[in-house]
């Protein structure tokens, strides 16, 4: 087996965090009731966990994740009115093209992939 890690997220509302996932392409592949395992099939996992009330303020979330995802831009269109930058995906200066989402929990998620440094 290889070294991995795989982020546990906490989530209060485990359902709208659930479909929120499955629109990146992600897919239940154990439910615990209060605990679910995502995912993709082709290397990404995820794992949810229900805490009630978290975060107590939406903005104050301070986790995140990035995805690594070859056409970022067939992602894009499938959650472009998730996008926060409307003009987004795009090159980055530190070598990634990329967009952002929030998660139902305020969690930020970036999608993308490294690009060549111009």
């Amino acid at each position: 087996m290889n070294h991995h890690v795989v982020a546990i997220v906490p989530s209060s509302d485990l359902n709208a965090s659930e479909a929120f996932y499955r629109r990146l392409g992600f897919d239940v592949v154990s439910d615990y009731g209060q605990y679910r395992i995502l995912a993709d099939g082709r290397g990404w996992h995820l794992h949810l966990n229900h805490m009630p009330g978290w975060p107590r303020h939406i903005e104050d979330n301070p986790f995140g994740l990035y995805l690594y995802v070859e056409d970022v831009d067939a992602l894009a269109q499938q959650v472009r009115e998730l996008i926060i930058e409307p003009d987004a995906p795009k090159a980055r200066p530190w070598g990634t093209y990329e967009f952002s989402l929030s998660d139902p929990s305020g969690l930020l998620v970036r999608v993308g992939r490294v690009i060549d440094p111009a």
